[in-house]
């Protein structure tokens, strides 16, 4: 979750759009099912990786008191439904999770505090996210955690955000925290801190169980609608079809494993983590003089500090690429605000063999072009969907199956989510920096997430505490990489 890509007023989903905040009386016929992508998340960590995204935003001291923030946190817990329901399984898995209230609910145990010691480094905060977000998060509660880290050097202070990768994805994320920052320092705030909210009773094993079989009776037949809805709009069905077959044609390339490397293998429990700083400004200046997009940029400042990593493990580069999941959102403009998953991705190879910076960001930008072209992220979102016609037994049974198998073919994920460029506050504190964090899975070492804030593009990459200590170097390849495009770039211009 990184803060505040988008900012307004959230339209509420789930329980909200039959009257969440008035605490009347429901059933399982109001139960709000997990989608197919969203359960696929909470079986991959039954099989062993933690699937919690986060940020860390770092604001301008003196630190808020728990109580200013707890008031500014419950004051918009209204706005977001997720944050006081909990999942619950259906027994056998016969039908995919459910979210429901948490009738034992309580805002300061998701709300925390914490201080790091003099002299409050960089690198103790680093060491801190680590070891946070190396723990899991309690299933028997709402999947977040908020972390006030006081004592930061230089009068500053941090907070910490942790929520279930099965709640939102970055994009949806976005929103989600953008309801708890502010716009300005001093916004109008209610005196009462609750909105009148209370839990609606929580089902029974039985009830869950006859609601899932319930489910499992119609859901073919909104399935069999909604073919129908495609074939009444046979144009739009047909070109859907292409895009999709043109994608997995290019998804094939997969089925080839990337050549062996200290990246990919299997991984513990707990995480390193740490980020690196670069300018948007300078980003945007790289592609006047020599194209391509941002996005395109920021991957080949990541491919150098990949690069950067494997060499400095005596590790040979020559002719390897380091092929990268790269997430891609397909929210629709008119879901915008909803809390879920709607991402796809696509797959491309990072030429780490490729020694001078520009023909390293020509050879990104060629493939990224070739690679949106080809529809890959229309196939993967197609494959994902596919998924809500499987019984969820076996959607379960296989995500873990999933998750345990070799990722020889994957080396790293890549994610980039663009963020506000405006101030953010929280209790009238500015927000100076934010760092994305992403999970890693069984078999990548390494992951990699892009968030810009106020001209500012920064880097946080994820590592496996045994592993991949050594993120470091990959961080100052980052920060070398765009350094070294900003100087060619000056030579041209």
């Amino acid at each position: 979750m990184v803060p505040g890509a988008h900012l307004g007023q959230t339209r509420r989903t789930g329980y909200a759009a039959r009257g969440y905040a008035g605490g009347h009386d429901r059933t399982e016929d109001s139960m709000d099912r997990l989608s197919p992508q969203d359960a696929s998340f909470l079986h991959i960590e039954d099989a062993g990786p933690l699937m919690h995204i986060g940020s860390v935003a770092i604001f301008e001291g003196p630190p808020p008191t728990y109580d200013e923030m707890s008031a500014m946190v419950g004051n918009k817990l209204g706005q977001v439904p997720r944050y006081r329901q909990k999942v619950r399984t259906v027994p056998f898995d016969l039908e995919r999770p459910v979210w429901v209230d948490d009738p034992h609910f309580r805002l300061a145990y998701h709300l925390r505090r914490t201080a790091l010691p003099s002299p409050g480094s960089p690198e103790q905060l680093r060491a801190l996210v680590g070891r946070i977000m190396s723990q899991r998060l309690d299933r028997e509660k709402p999947l977040w955690e908020m972390w006030m880290v006081e004592g930061l050097h230089d009068d500053r202070w941090a907070l910490l955000s942790k929520v279930h990768h099965c709640l939102v994805d970055g994009v949806a994320g976005t929103d989600l925290l953008a309801l708890v920052l502010d716009v300005e320092p001093e916004p109008q705030r209610p005196a009462e801190t609750t909105d009148g909210w209370s839990p609606g009773p929580e089902p029974t094993g039985l009830q869950l169980l006859g609601a899932g079989l319930r489910d499992r009776i119609t859901s073919p037949y909104e399935q069999l609608r909604g073919a129908r809805a495609l074939l009444r709009a046979p144009l739009e069905f047909a070109r859907l079809a292409e895009e999709s077959g043109r994608g997995l044609f290019a998804l094939r390339r997969l089925l080839n494993p990337t050549a062996h490397s200290s990246l990919s293998g299997p991984i513990g429990p707990h995480r390193v983590w740490a980020w690196a700083c670069t300018s948007l400004d300078d980003v945007k200046a790289v592609r006047k003089v020599f194209g391509g997009t941002v996005n395109d940029v920021i991957l080949t400042t990541i491919t150098r500090g990949f690069r950067d990593l494997l060499l400095s493990r005596g590790e040979p580069v020559g002719g390897t690429v380091v092929r990268s999941l790269v997430p891609v959102s397909v929210r629709r403009p008119d879901e915008r605000g909803t809390h879920n998953n709607r991402v796809s991705a696509m797959f491309a190879d990072l030429p780490v063999g490729i020694d001078d910076p520009v023909e390293r960001l020509r050879a990104i930008e060629a493939q990224m072009r070739h690679l949106k072209d080809s529809k890959m992220a229309v196939a993967g979102e197609t494959l994902v969907s596919l998924s809500g016609f499987a019984p969820p037994l076996l959607l379960a049974l296989g995500a873990r199956v999933a998750a345990r198998a070799s990722q020889r073919n994957i080396n790293t994920v890549t994610t980039n989510v663009p963020g506000p460029q405006f101030p953010l506050y929280a209790a009238g504190r500015r927000m100076t920096d934010a760092f994305p964090y992403v999970p890693i899975g069984n078999g990548i070492r390494i992951g990699v997430a892009i968030f810009s804030y106020c001209g500012a593009l920064n880097v946080g990459v994820t590592g496996d505490y045994e592993s991949a200590g050594d993120i470091d170097v990959l961080c100052a390849g980052v920060e070398d990489g765009l350094a070294e495009l900003v100087k060619a770039a000056k030579r041209v211009a």
